[in-house]
């Protein structure tokens, strides 16, 4: 009988089919058209304005963003790719249907927030590893001394399994005017965002949460340990209830992360799921080593004040250096099985 159950077994196993999901987060650094919106404060990044920027270097953008997220997915495409900085739906529209994106079959939903600059977050996916289901922004109520900020964006998908994936695409508000003096309105944004996951939590039967983005914090920031309660995956039993950090470990090495400020790596990028993902006895499935920072060599240049080496950023201030972002992709890969 033993010997049966462990033919069985094996001819399971067998059959089973494995499809590597990869999952990539990425603040693209200001993708704006060349067009001057009238409800948004965008005229920097105009060809008439200081920036001069036109329709070359917006061309050029593009045709970057699009190598960087294929040359991420290495010999297949991303599944999910959540994008920040993007100005609106025609810097979106344009890649998908005109550049090498096009060929990926790459859909995508986004925010329309009252960000001010006029930027928005937005979710690349695959239809045929991600059917939308339903998506939704979540506003932000600004608090009285700062300026409105961008939406969360929720999107739930059915995933070949027939499980629901819940995913949130962040960015959060910055640091502008200092650290300590922007913290209370990125723990406002972080509060609310935790209601959302928690309500998932707490609602479906099986919470399968995926949470990234650009949080303008580290992940030892409140936001991040105090707030969403998010640390590094235990090495054993992990509660299907709570959220953890995918990168929060790696982090702690020197030289590690999406951002380099003043000469040092930081990581304001985040990757973050539900402890039911990092069950490997599930279909749908991830752990920690299996995400990191993508540093491919074309993204980075040498770093002529700190030494070593930075991201290749598309502005240093208002100079034009022909780069692709001043943020590094992060990714990672989920083993989605299939009976």
């Amino acid at each position: 009988m033993a010997i049966i159950f462990f033919v069985m077994g094996f001819c399971t196993l067998s059959f089973a089919q494995q499809i590597r999901f990869r999952v990539v987060s990425w603040n693209v650094e200001n993708l704006f058209d060349i067009h001057h919106d009238s409800l948004k404060n965008d005229r920097e990044f105009l060809p008439d304005a200081l920036r001069h920027w036109n329709y070359t270097r917006y061309k050029k953008k593009l045709t970057d963003m699009a190598r960087v997220i294929t040359a991420v997915g290495e010999w297949e495409p991303p599944a999910l790719v959540g994008l920040c900085e993007v100005e609106n739906n025609r810097v979106l529209r344009a890649p998908t249907r005109r550049s090498p994106l096009k060929e990926l079959n790459y859909r995508y939903v986004m925010t329309d927030s009252p960000d001010l600059r006029g930027i928005d977050v937005a979710l690349l996916y695959q239809r045929d590893l991600f059917k939308l289901l339903s998506f939704r922004s979540v506003s932000i109520p600004p608090l009285k001394q700062f300026r409105p900020t961008r939406d969360l964006l929720h999107v739930s998908g059915l995933l070949l399994t027939g499980d629901t994936l819940d995913v949130f695409v962040c960015h959060l508000p910055s640091r502008s005017g200092g650290a300590k003096e922007s913290e209370p309105y990125r723990l406002h944004a972080a509060r609310i965002l935790y209601t959302e996951a928690d309500s998932i939590l707490k609602i479906r039967l099986h919470p399968q949460i995926i949470i990234m983005g650009d949080f303008n914090d580290y992940p030892t920031n409140k936001s991040i340990q105090k707030i969403l309660e998010a640390e590094s995956p235990p090495p054993t039993a992990p509660s299907p209830l709570k959220l953890y950090h995918l990168l929060a470990r790696k982090a702690q090495s020197k030289n590690f992360g999406s951002y380099k400020y003043r000469g040092e790596w930081g990581l304001l990028d985040h990757l973050i799921v539900s402890g039911s993902l990092l069950n490997s006895a599930n279909s749908f499935s991830t752990s920690e080593n299996k995400a990191t920072v993508s540093n491919l060599p074309f993204l980075l240049t040498e770093d002529k004040k700190y030494g070593d080496k930075e991201p290749f950023r598309t502005y240093k201030g208002m100079k034009y250096q022909g780069g692709i972002s001043d943020h590094l992709p992060i990714y990672v890969d989920f083993n989605l099985i299939l009976y």
